[in-house]
């Protein structure tokens, strides 16, 4: 083809035709980067929409991991204020057998002396079954043993079998009795 127009409109023609051209890539140029920044900002949109998700999620979390803390907290507590109730019911229960030896041998005589004691604790009845056995030089000693059980009014059902009264001398003596603490 034969081109007919003169080199100043064939160099106008080039100007407009780059012109264009440059338009075109300078729209070209700014729709990637309003693309660009519709994607950036749609990201930006979602990353936080995650964000207070998990946040959400993750206080969440936290609430019932510490509501489980302190449910199992509470039950250790409740656990060890079970087993110390169930610790201060036998210490309140409990019965000091020394204090009844003491009693004991506060009521002997000086010639007596004891050659088996037995003393067992009864729930029913809440009473210490015991039982004596021991020497006795005199009759008159076992007599006055009686007497002080007799005296003593925590020493109950006090038997004192007949064999204690056959012999006057060197008397193998045996007795029992209840004691209600």
């Amino acid at each position: 083809m034969i081109n007919l127009l003169s080199p100043k409109e064939k160099q106008g023609l080039l100007i407009e035709r780059n012109k264009r051209i440059a338009i075109i890539l300078w729209f070209l140029l700014l729709f990637f980067l309003v693309c660009l920044i519709l994607i950036l900002f749609s990201i930006k949109i979602y990353l936080n929409g995650q964000i207070d998700s998990n946040r959400a999620f993750l206080a969440k979390s936290e609430q019932e991991f510490l509501q489980s803390e302190s449910e199992e907290f509470q039950k250790k507590i409740e656990s060890a204020n079970l087993k110390f109730q169930k610790l201060n019911s036998f210490y309140n229960q409990r019965v000091y057998f020394s204090q009844v030896l003491e009693k004991i041998s506060a009521i002997l005589p000086a010639d007596l002396y004891l050659t088996e004691v037995s003393l067992a604790y009864s729930k029913e009845g809440d009473k210490i079954n015991a039982s004596l056995s021991g020497y006795a030089p005199f009759i008159e000693d076992v007599i006055k043993l009686e007497d002080n059980f007799k005296k003593e009014k925590q020493f109950q059902e006090v038997n004192f079998p007949l064999s204690n009264w056959i012999k006057e001398t060197d008397i193998d003596f045996y007795v029992t009795f209840s004691i209600y603490p």
